[in-house]
């Protein structure tokens, strides 16, 4: 909770209502000179009502790009470390229905079709964690207004009303939008009416997957094109989004240009040799059409403390504590080093280049699972699932 209205009435309403123990955590960014204060005074909030509190530091922020958005996903990825650490299996976030309402109005401004208008879910899993909004039909100004009552403060970030940010634009831009018809309560009701149809096309693709989609041995794909030439071209669309998406790791859609280009490709049968996209090497096999990762698009190696890698895969078991130890691609040179490996696994090469590998901090192998198997385990990890496929056992047999 960052100590903010929205995040201090999620916890003391939690704690008068749950049925179980909670804990709460914070973020401290570290962009602000205040956020260290801020954070403290949400830990003082919690010890004075015995809850858990835990306060997490980001340490690796971006030289460029968007620092928002980089914030944003390092908070979740540090909430859903400290949660698997701790054992809890579900987060609650403290979006409101103004939250709702301000991404429906950024989503419209970007042009967004169905998926983007049903802006925030009510309950999503993602990183292995089931993450609620409990308070997403509950206005802002209600859960200020009953912390007053309550006697109790909360900090306010300057930055919710600097200009330059969007959604402070168009949070200003609801004062004047209301009168109109468009206030937040009705733009969170059209959120509502595009989830839902958004789920029945999720269900359409999820049919066309069952009829299109194999798994394969190492985070891999093979589609079947002629069920998708049969099918309506969002459904085809959507669904090869989605297998793209779970391929590469990605967390968001790639381009709708680039996904239509490449389903024309796969319809047209002009693939060649095969072609990239979204980080994802789409090649002609015997069974159809392979997806595979792109070799040069695979993350860089990380320590072994990272527990997952390149966005796809999480460590489940090791083999010692030997200091220095990372993850990273496997890649040619690793597998040139692993001589008769055609003999010992049935993924092919190609794919075996970007699954998963073990080594020392001078180079050299330790081990590569997906070859010779032994005490290394990884799981596949996705910001979606497979389309219309169960998870099944991502190692060869």
């Amino acid at each position: 909770m960052s100590g903010g209205g929205d995040s201090t009435a999620l916890l003391l309403l939690l704690h008068r209502v749950a049925d179980r123990p909670i804990a709460a955590v914070t973020v401290d960014h570290g962009l602000r000179p205040e956020s260290a204060a801020e954070a403290r005074s949400v830990a003082a909030l919690c010890a004075a009502r015995n809850i858990p509190h835990s306060i997490l530091r980001w340490q690796e922020r971006p030289i460029r790009g968007n620092l928002q958005d980089a914030a944003r996903e390092a908070r979740r990825a540090l909430i859903a470390g400290w949660a698997r650490e701790e054992g809890i299996a579900t987060v609650a976030l403290g979006h409101t229905l103004d939250d709702q309402a301000e991404t429906v109005l950024l989503r419209l401004a970007r042009g967004s079709g169905v998926d983007g208008l049903a802006a925030m879910a009510a309950a999503a899993e993602r990183d292995g964690i089931l993450w609620l909004r409990p308070l997403l039909a509950v206005r802002r100004q209600v859960l200020r207004d009953w912390l007053r009552r309550e006697g109790v403060g909360w900090c306010d970030d300057p930055g919710n009303e600097d200009p330059a940010f969007d959604r402070v634009r168009a949070r200003q831009a609801l004062v004047h939008l209301t009168p109109l018809g468009l206030g937040p309560e009705r733009l969170a009701a059209t959120a509502a009416r595009m989830a839902q149809a958004r789920a029945a096309l999720e269900a359409q693709a999820d049919a066309l997957g069952r009829a299109s989609i194999r798994q394969g041995l190492a985070g891999d794909l093979v589609l079947d094109p002629a069920p998708l030439a049969a099918a309506p071209r969002e459904t085809a669309l959507r669904l090869l989004a989605r297998a793209l998406m779970w391929v590469s790791g990605a967390r968001y859609r790639p381009r709708l240009a680039r996904t239509e280009a490449a389903l024309d490709m796969l319809l047209g049968g002009s693939t060649g040799g095969g072609f990239t996209v979204a980080g994802c090497l789409l090649r002609p096999v015997r069974e159809g059409i392979a997806i595979r990762r792109e070799p040069a698009r695979v993350a860089p190696p990380v320590p072994i403390a990272a527990g997952t890698w390149d966005g796809r895969w999480r460590l489940v078991s090791g083999g010692g504590e030997e200091p220095g130890l990372t993850i990273g691609a496997l890649g040619a040179e690793g597998l040139a080093a692993l001589p008769g490996w055609r003999k010992r696994t049935r993924v092919r090469r190609e794919a075996l280049l970007t699954t998963p590998a073990i080594r020392r901090a001078d180079g050299s192998l330790v081990a590569a699972p997906f070859v010779d198997g032994g005490p290394w385990r990884f799981e596949r990890i996705a910001a979606v699932p497979v389309p219309g496929r169960p998870p099944g056992d991502p190692f060869p047999s």
